[in-house]
């Protein structure tokens, strides 16, 4: 036991397993050659220690002649150093996700709080590495001011992972169409109020209106919300949604437990409160003789066998130009959709005058490609194309709770660049209705998420 004590404790072999695990983790795994000029500071530490000698001797003198100083070294040093860790944490191995609407509903609630693996499908590189810790988009105590700098700018680049995405993986990625956000109206998404004012006023006028009305800003892929969906179809699947039952590759979806949808519940006398807490239907609009409910398949046929109900109808959605690619003539709604074909990097697509409406923002925004159409003609980069090969592959998201979801029906495919990680477990869980220790969902506590 002495000699593996004394063998551990020699300077060299400190210095050998720690370059060897910086080696290994921040060099070959992030694929960045720069690393390896901490390898000299690594040798400094634990062999030379010639910064030890001169910096470290005088910053003792100092902490032995001022017990201020000293607490004030103190204090930083660990600060420093707790947030190094949690920010490599939070980059490379997992981070803490909390669920702020219904739109997952049964399968996670409001308030329950993730954990999202991101070695899942493998970490990805920062976009914009200089910001401030611990926050996302928007610094604390302001509803405006950045919490990042674009000052140097790092391209997508993603490490190896445990796997890749699966369908029906539950998924945390960045909001597709989160680049451009209203400042004064940030719940909006830009890209929707900007259609209603171009319906109102015309195309150019519309534009020159919106940003009159509004501070516009864009921000980077890895600085747009965080959103949570299921992946229902993955690259290279064919998608379409018939009477809201998803279709993928013409099978069916595999079941989901918590799917919710709305049902019209017509009655001979109101519900009560007891009666629906029982239920656990939490969504419900009505006034006695009549209600749209969002609930689950189950809780419809419980609806049913009640003596007081009279019918149960599922909403089936009309065409309407809200999904996307947002047709001027309506095509399709949130129950009856496509179908699609989901891209898949390096597969190739005849363009036509539908698809390009499809594959517009992919070409032009997620792969940065000058892109124009006029009438049947595209041009991508000055240059008249009849194809396409993708760059990325790409996502089609769907939430559980599907007549109260804003998901890819509404603003499409999700790039890879776009992904966050993979939500595992319910670290906790709290009913933001009720007052503690009854607030606390105890039977959701590190439950799996399916």
């Amino acid at each position: 036991m002495g000699n593996i004590k004394k063998f551990f404790g020699n300077k060299w072999v400190k210095f050998s397993l720690v370059t060897l695990i910086y080696v290994l983790w921040l060099v070959i795994w992030t694929g960045n050659l720069w690393m390896l000029l901490g390898v000299p500071l690594i040798f400094d530490y634990y062999i030379s220690r010639l910064f030890l000698h001169y910096v470290g001797h005088y910053n003792k003198e100092l902490c032995d002649k001022s017990p201020v100083y000293r607490g004030i070294y103190e204090w930083v040093n660990a600060i420093i150093f707790a947030t190094v860790v949690a920010s490599l944490i939070h980059i490379f191995i997992f981070q803490i996700y909390v669920i702020p609407t219904s739109s997952m509903e049964k399968s996670l609630l409001i308030g329950d709080y993730l954990c999202v693996s991101k070695v899942a499908y493998g970490p990805q590189m920062p976009n914009t590495p200089l910001s401030f810790p611990f926050v996302h988009h928007t610094m604390p105590f302001s509803q405006t001011a950045k919490s990042f700098s674009e000052a140097i700018k790092w391209p997508y680049h993603r490490l190896a992972g445990f796997g890749t995405i699966q369908r029906n993986d539950v998924v945390v990625f960045n909001f597709p169409a989160g680049d451009t956000v209203l400042l004064e109206n940030q719940s909006a998404t830009y890209y929707d109020i900007l259609r209603e004012y171009q319906s109102q006023l015309g195309k150019a006028e519309g534009r020159r209106q919106i940003a009159k009305d509004y501070t516009i800003i864009t921000r980077p892929v890895d600085k747009r919300e965080n959103y949570i969906k299921r992946c229902v179809a993955i690259p290279g699947d064919s998608l379409a949604v018939v009477n809201g039952q998803v279709f993928v590759n013409g099978e069916p979806q595999e079941k989901i437990r918590g799917l919710q949808y709305q049902y019209l519940v017509q009655t001979s006398a109101p519900f009560t409160q007891y009666a629906l807490n029982n239920l656990d239907i939490t969504e419900i609009q009505g006034n006695g003789s009549a209600y749209y409910m969002n609930m689950t398949d189950d809780a419809a046929e419980q609806i049913k066998a009640m003596k007081n109900v009279l019918s149960v109808h599922r909403t089936i959605y009309p065409a309407n130009r809200d999904v996307y690619p947002h047709w001027r003539t309506p095509r399709w709604s949130q129950d009856n959709y496509g179908p699609i074909w989901v891209p898949q990097k390096g597969a190739t697509v005849t363009l036509s005058r539908d698809n390009i409406n499809l594959y517009g923002r992919i070409i032009d925004v997620y792969e940065n490609h000058d892109l124009e159409i006029n009438g049947d003609e595209v041009k991508i980069d000055g240059k008249i194309a009849t194809t396409y090969t993708f760059e990325m592959n790409y996502y089609w998201m769907m939430g559980d709770n599907r007549h109260n979801s804003a998901d890819s029906r509404f603003w499409g495919f999700v790039p890879e660049d776009h992904i966050v990680g993979k939500a595992s477990f319910i670290m906790m869980s709290s009913d933001q209705n009720k007052s503690f220790p009854s607030n606390i969902r105890w039977d959701r506590i590190f439950k799996k998420v399916e």
